[in-house]
């Protein structure tokens, strides 16, 4: 028997909930506070050692930053074909032909077992002798497409398949056609299941798409080459671009993070 003055388990929750919240926040600021310390300390002993000049970044790191545009615009190009091959991909690999399955098989086996770096040199290198010259942003686009579109194409698959079968064959016994049915039920439900790591592939992208520097696009990295070349600072150029870069992924994996509690939150 409970008596008259415990206090209800109503009342109670949202005290544990406060108090979670509170350790929780506490545990995120002492790891952010490690990151700062860490950080700070290696920052300190690189340049009470002489061996970072920090006028020289001052100088230089708002020309690096500059390259930063470039890097967003061909991740998000990219992504964006790469999605939409994808999904032909995946359309393909669950085909019931046998030829379109073979294509869209040997395309994912292709890619997949070749570097990303030997695809950016074949279409920019190789392609010309076969009379199909491309200039080198559309060229590290295509690659970089046609690279992750391979990766997603198996990802597109797992999520079509995720889709409950009595759904779809609901929707065929009150007599809708198949593409209608693909168009209207199962894509729609792929697609929220396939964000995340869609999410995640872009972030990858943005890493990735450093490759492109070696068809001289004035990207992140190529610019940061470039000025520690020719300055003979390339501790200092190579840290600016890596900071830059870490910057991007955190705040993209931010968004990410928000987009997925969003849809998670509509999923219940």
């Amino acid at each position: 028997m409970i008596a008259a003055d415990a206090p209800k388990p109503d009342s109670i929750l949202p005290q544990v909930e406060a108090s979670r919240a509170r350790a929780d926040a506490l545990f995120r600021l002492k790891s952010a506070g490690t990151w700062l310390v860490v950080i700070g300390l290696v920052l300190v002993g690189l340049w009470a050692t002489d061996n970072i000049d920090t006028a020289f970044i001052a100088e230089w790191g708002p020309f690096i930053f500059g390259g930063a545009g470039l890097t967003i615009l061909v991740s998000v190009v990219s992504i964006f074909f790469a999605t939409i091959l994808a999904l032909i991909g995946a359309m393909g690999r669950l085909s019931r032909n046998p030829y379109l399955n073979g294509v869209a098989a040997l395309y994912v086996s292709l890619v997949r077992g070749t570097p990303l770096i030997v695809q950016i040199y074949f279409i920019y290198l190789a392609l010309p002798q076969v009379g199909i010259v491309l200039p080198a942003i559309p060229s590290g686009i295509i690659a970089l497409s046609f690279n992750y579109g391979a990766y997603m194409t198996e990802i597109f698959r797992a999520g079509i398949q995720a889709v409950p079968q009595g759904q779809r064959e609901a929707a065929e016994s009150l007599g809708m056609p198949e593409r209608l049915v693909m168009r209207r039920i199962v894509l729609p439900q792929a697609l929220r299941i396939v964000i995340p790591a869609i999410g995640n592939d872009f972030v990858a992208m943005l890493k990735d798409s450093s490759l492109v520097s070696i068809l001289a696009v004035e990207e992140l990295l190529f610019r940061s080459q470039l000025v520690g070349r020719q300055n003979f600072r390339s501790l200092e150029t190579l840290l600016i671009a890596a900071a830059i870069y870490w910057i991007l992924t955190i705040t993209f994996s931010y968004f990410q993070q928000r987009l997925e509690r969003r849809m998670a939150r509509g999923d219940r």
